[in-house]
């Protein structure tokens, strides 16, 4: 099938790319399955087609709570002693306190999180100053200038991110774990958090991964370069009729094609980093 909706169907094409059934492909079921594993990791984690951006909320447990703001020796803290031979025994302690939020596997990257509390004064009730300055102004729309208007909201966001700053975050997508450096203490249990982040497409959600042009092209790449390796091992041996079999260059074109495959992702299909982001 030339436009593959599953596992099986990918992987039958990919060895018809290669010359199956004309050809037999020297390559275990379980080494297949392996790099198709392989394959959609790396399409999940570099291609812009692999992830969604998504917002997800969070309800704030008391245990959360708890665990952010325990003290030494209590829930949360791990800590680890380090001694080194410097001459003499020297003793290092760290502790680490356990502000973290568990998350999902599929998430792959964390943006930020939405304020969740009180402290924006400029917008968080009708008592603000953005509310009462619409409040006031709605009646004379016909005589009030929208640029003027404009500026005066810019001014008072200019305000509101000098004085209440985005909650700071660190997130690594092999810990599971979002790190909040807040103040715990002013949170409440029931509270949401939304984060905006981005989650990795799962095929057996999304079928149409499968039939991606980028993963169809990298998968059979691999294939081919397994197929070379396995080949590889019998170099030299003489099957019936003079024919020799040549792993070795199966192999080498293999990695051309793989090195050609990964530079069109960085150039074509890889966000760019945020430093490059005009």
């Amino acid at each position: 099938m030339a436009q593959p909706s599953t596992r099986q169907e990918l992987i039958d094409y990919c060895k018809r790319k290669l010359g199956y059934p004309v050809l037999e492909i020297n390559v275990a079921d379980e080494q297949i399955e392996d790099l198709v594993d392989d394959a959609v990791q790396y399409f999940q984690e570099r291609h812009f087609d692999g992830v969604y951006q998504t917002y997800m909320k969070y309800q704030i447990t008391q245990d959360d709570i708890d665990r952010g703001r325990a003290q030494t020796g209590g829930v949360g803290i791990t800590t680890t002693t380090v001694s080194e031979n410097l001459g003499n025994s020297t003793s290092f302690q760290y502790e680490e306190n356990g502000n973290y939020l568990p998350v999902h596997p599929s998430v792959i990257g964390v943006n930020k999180i939405f304020k969740f509390d009180g402290e924006n004064t400029l917008a968080s009730n009708m008592f603000s100053v953005k509310y009462q300055l619409f409040l006031n102004d709605i009646y004379y729309w016909g005589s009030l200038e929208l640029l003027t208007y404009a500026m005066t909201k810019t001014y008072l966001e200019d305000i509101d991110f000098m004085l209440t700053t985005d909650k700071q975050i660190r997130f690594n997508k092999r810990q599971d774990r979002l790190y909040l450096d807040i103040d715990w203490g002013s949170q409440d249990a029931g509270d949401f958090l939304v984060l905006e982040c981005y989650r990795a497409l799962d095929p057996a959600s999304f079928s149409q991964i499968y039939n991606d042009s980028f993963l169809k092209k990298y998968l059979t790449a691999l294939i081919k370069r397994q197929w070379g390796q396995n080949l590889s091992k019998f170099k030299g041996v003489k099957l019936p009729g003079g024919i020799e079999l040549n792993g070795g260059e199966i192999y080498q074109a293999a990695e051309q094609e793989l090195a050609d495959i990964k530079s069109r992702m960085a150039m074509e299909y890889e966000l760019p980093p945020l430093d490059f982001i005009g």
